[in-house]
């Protein structure tokens, strides 16, 4: 494909010169003949330090700021160069599915975007979904290890899904992934927003550029003519997410309790789920969620929403809500101890996500008998550490039995972070051993008790270490849970 055509397709000023175009890279040591190469500055790296080592393994164009230095080649100069070289890449990579959607939010994206592939999938579509948990397709995942891939991974991954027949593609919009310019080109038909608290701002910096992020899926990102959903939770954040999909001029699609599109006017735990009483175009119905929590039918609904706005039949779209499946490391009950205590994993590594979680089992505690509700958690090392205190105070308020342990320690000591948890969790067990940490909470829980392992949900590894000498060692919390409960009734 010749690049001027690439330019002019992408609404970019076409070059003095042309050139056949094969590919595109972000990675000097990918380019091949014919690449196109973004040279972007990073937080670590600088990419046109290694312009011409591209230059030299054959690319044709380098798009880079206006003041990079590019001897040779096209340079295809703009003053925010990830954003152009995302445009490009959008036009190369050719077909994609037709009907596409995106998630933002702090909490709920993995598990609703999956929702939204399994709902599409029950109304007969062929549907994947992308983000923490992988590619997930009509035919199994594999993992990317990002919630964003790289745009050159994102755009090729999606226009394979296209080619393998895919038709319906919902992925998940983090706010890297939006401010550096991740996941763009595509035509968006609905974007939803779901929650909005603290976190990421080790890279934000403060609430207002983290938001700000966020609301580029709704100002830029998603189609002109598209859907916003907008999750109504009073809080004055989505009040804004929803000022702003008006400003722009996108039909509105709200989910809530009380004058919403997709509102929610009664909610009662089940030993399994949940019974549920929704109304959606004046028309009451009842259905059985198979998911605990609060949260999750917050999810659940965004997920329906999404499909509703793009064209899903609504009864079979609140038909497929009966049968959704967990989402891996979402709440995910893990095991039942021998004791009769179930074991719960869930990814929540913030302060909100933590009390969701643990107020979303809460309701299943057997009062009755006693029971407790035992937390397990940490705190990631490398990452914002404002949020860990208000951790240890969220698990404190809600839980009757808090053991603090070790989350991805990366490159920080394991026992600072600990001691910057447990400032907010005063009276709380610290067991640094992950695994031992689990194996105590398991041999505690008696009959009506629930255990919680919170902040790596679907992880399958601690990550200790950072840069060079970063290591991963093999640890599944829902492995490891199920080892200890067996060891556990070995035991007894």
């Amino acid at each position: 494909m010749k690049l001027t055509r690439l330019c002019e397709a992408a609404g970019l000023a076409e070059p003095a010169k042309d050139a056949e175009v094969t590919g595109f890279a972000i990675d000097h040591r990918k380019v091949a003949p014919g690449t196109v190469f973004g040279a972007f500055e990073g937080a670590r790296v600088n990419g046109e330090d290694f312009i011409g080592q591209a230059l030299s393994s054959g690319a044709v164009a380098i798009v880079a700021r206006p003041g990079a230095k590019v001897d040779e080649g096209i340079h295809i100069a703009d003053a925010t160069p990830r954003r152009a070289f995302a445009k490009l890449a959008a036009r190369y990579f050719t077909p994609v599915p037709e009907t596409i959607v995106a998630v933002t939010g702090t909490n709920g994206k993995t598990s609703t975007v999956e929702m939204t592939r399994q709902i599409w999938r029950m109304c007969g579509e062929r549907a994947a979904s992308i983000g923490t948990l992988g590619v997930t397709t009509p035919d199994g995942s594999v993992s990317t290890g990002l919630t964003t891939p790289d745009i050159v991974t994102f755009l090729s991954n999606v226009s394979g899904l296209a080619r393998e027949g895919v038709t319906h593609v919902a992925y998940e919009a983090s706010s890297h992934g939006l401010s550096q310019y991740r996941n763009e080109g595509l035509p968006v038909s609905a974007a939803a927003f779901t929650n909005f608290s603290r976190d990421h701002l080790d890279y934000h910096a403060d609430m207002e550029n983290y938001f700000a992020a966020k609301m580029r899926l709704f100002t830029e990102v998603v189609s002109p003519d598209g859907t916003a959903v907008v999750l109504d939770d009073g809080s004055e954040w989505n009040r804004r997410a929803r000022d702003a999909a008006q400003d722009r001029g996108l039909t509105l699609f709200t989910v809530g309790t009380r004058d919403c599109d997709l509102a929610l006017s009664k909610r009662e735990p089940t030993q399994l789920g949940q019974e549920l009483v929704i109304s959606y175009e004046g028309e009451e119905r009842r259905l059985r969620l198979p998911l605990i929590g609060d949260y999750q039918v917050a999810n659940a609904l965004t997920a329906a929403a999404l499909a509703l706005a793009t064209g899903a039949e609504a009864s079979r779209v609140f038909d497929a809500l009966a049968r959704l499946q967990p989402v891996r490391g979402r709440l995910e009950r893990a095991v039942i101890t021998p004791t009769g205590a179930p074991v719960y994993v869930d990814y929540a590594h913030t302060p909100d996500a933590l009390e969701a979680a643990i107020e979303a089992l809460r309701p299943h505690v057997d009062a009755d008998k006693g029971g407790r509700l035992i937390t397990v958690f940490g705190a990631g090392g490398d990452r914002d550490r404002g949020k860990r205190e208000p951790m240890g105070a969220a698990a404190m308020r809600a839980s009757d039995v808090v053991i603090v342990t070790d989350d991805n320690p990366r490159g920080e000591d394991p026992a600072a972070i600990r001691a910057e948890v447990l400032k907010g969790a005063v009276g709380a067990r610290e067991i640094g051993d992950r695994r031992e940490a689990i194996a105590t909470a398991i041999g505690m829980a008696g009959p009506g008790d629930i255990v919680l392992v919170a902040g790596k949900g679907h992880e399958q590894g601690q990550i200790i270490g950072s840069g060079e000498n970063a290591r991963q060692l093999p640890f599944d919390d829902v492995e490891v849970a199920r080892e200890c409960a067996a060891l556990s009734g070995d035991r007894n």
